[in-house]
């Protein structure tokens, strides 16, 4: 069957379901026998000469319902719970499994049938995709997924990624098990949770800043309060003490909208613990000087080449917000107020392709002697697939002193560097 000849009997199918009123998820035999007869109907006028016969009904009938039942030809993609990534440029799409294989998808699509299911999961959502508002972002699949989405004249054709985060509910311990944190960095890390230090995570696309984030949230102690800030919903560790917040996109008539740098403005007034904020992009980076200074910790996540990159990756976005306030303020204020950066990569296993995703170093901020961030090492690695190791390093004095309130009576912070306690 030709790619025309498919196209042609589906929008003839679509113009029947439209004029019938059928509702492809609630009236399925319906909408099975509406199709079988367009099928029948192309199948007859092919045979008196108007078109090209088809060689397989059946198959054509099985697409024709993938393409206009509930999620269309992504159905199978979407329902299945080991795929993490999934990419749509135009009629391609591409999936990322669990264990880090990038594969394609073998069922043939189209790109009006992948639009068609993007702007379903849309619909489902208070966001919009259309030439109004041509980038969406939106959760959606009941909120285990998020969905980014770019249709023209933005992009040249429809791109879009949904991914799977539901698979994001990682622990420290968990971290560990996965080979991207040594049980000594991962202890470490509890240990500075339970004191509301604040951590900032940074790395590339797709290096597993948000899991990481979710395993140090969900090593905070139960009773501190946690407020999270996201543009888009991706963290889902269940709070005994605290909430979620969610930015809002304008309305169509302009107003309404709720951006994340109003959400981390509220949640100072909620006498938060430990304020997160899902990724750092923009102005909502200046209310964290304010956040940082209110005597909570900070967690969030922000894109950066490296652990030094990442705080001054920070400043810039505080100084996105326009505020007449010096460079050197800003820096100062987080100089003096983060504790840890850790910085997470990705590179493809070069003997099975396979992607891998490590923590490559833990660094502490130390009181700064000139205009720059002064940092130290604590934990690192020279490179994906290497151990990481202790440096040798303790943190500045300050750190050190809160971390050991929390390590277990008879234990020592280098005890716990060396690996030589356990939480768990």
């Amino acid at each position: 069957m030709t790619v025309d000849a498919y196209d042609e009997i589906r929008r003839q199918a679509l113009d029947r379901i439209d004029t019938a009123g059928i509702d492809p998820n609630a009236d399925p035999d319906e909408l099975k026998a509406l199709l079988e007869e367009t099928v029948e109907d192309y199948q007859r006028r092919a045979q008196l000469g108007q078109g090209r016969s088809l060689a397989n009904t059946r198959d054509t009938l099985e697409r024709l319902y993938r393409s206009v039942a509930a999620l269309g030809p992504l159905g199978d993609l979407l329902e299945r719970d080991d795929i993490e990534e999934i990419f749509i440029e135009g009629d391609r799409v591409a999936y990322l499994e669990a264990g880090g294989w990038l594969r394609g998808m073998e069922t043939p699509t189209t790109e009006e049938e992948n639009r068609l299911v993007v702007e379903r999961l849309v619909a489902g959502t208070d966001r919009r995709l259309d030439q109004s508002s041509p980038i969406s972002q939106a959760r959606v699949l009941d909120g285990s997924a998020r969905l980014t989405a770019v249709i023209p004249p933005v992009a040249d054709r429809l791109s879009a990624t949904i991914r799977r985060y539901a698979l994001r509910q990682e622990t420290l311990s968990s971290l560990v098990e996965l080979g991207s944190l040594p049980k000594a960095a991962a202890t470490f890390l509890a240990l500075a949770m339970r004191t509301s230090a604040s951590v900032i995570v940074s790395g590339p696309p797709g290096a597993g800043k948000t899991s990481f984030l979710s395993a140090l949230i969900a090593a905070v102690p139960s009773e501190h309060c946690v407020r999270c800030c996201e543009e888009v919903r991706e963290i889902h560790v269940p709070l005994v003490h605290g909430s979620y917040y969610e930015a809002r996109p304008p309305s169509l008539d302009g107003g309404g909208e709720i951006s994340l740098r109003d959400l981390v403005k509220v949640t100072l007034a909620m006498r938060p613990d430990l304020i997160v904020v899902g990724e750092v992009r923009g102005a909502e980076a200046f209310e964290l000087t304010r956040a940082v200074n209110a005597g909570c910790g900070l967690a969030c996540t922000i894109h950066a080449n490296s652990a030094a990159d990442a705080l001054h990756a920070l400043v810039n976005a505080a100084l996105m917000a326009g505020v007449n306030v010096p460079e050197r303020v800003v820096r100062n204020v987080f100089a003096s107020s983060i504790d840890l950066v850790v910085h997470v990569e990705r590179d493809v296993e070069p003997e099975h392709g396979r992607i891998r995703r490590e923590t490559l170093e833990i660094r502490a901020l130390a009181p700064s002697l000139h205009e720059d961030f002064s940092t130290e090492p604590l934990f690192e690695r020279k490179q994906v697939g290497a151990p990481m190791e202790w440096t040798g390093a303790q943190p500045p004095a300050s750190l050190t002193r809160r971390l050991e309130r929390s390590i277990p009576e008879g234990s020592t912070l280098s005890g716990v560097m060396k690996g030589e306690v356990s939480l768990w």
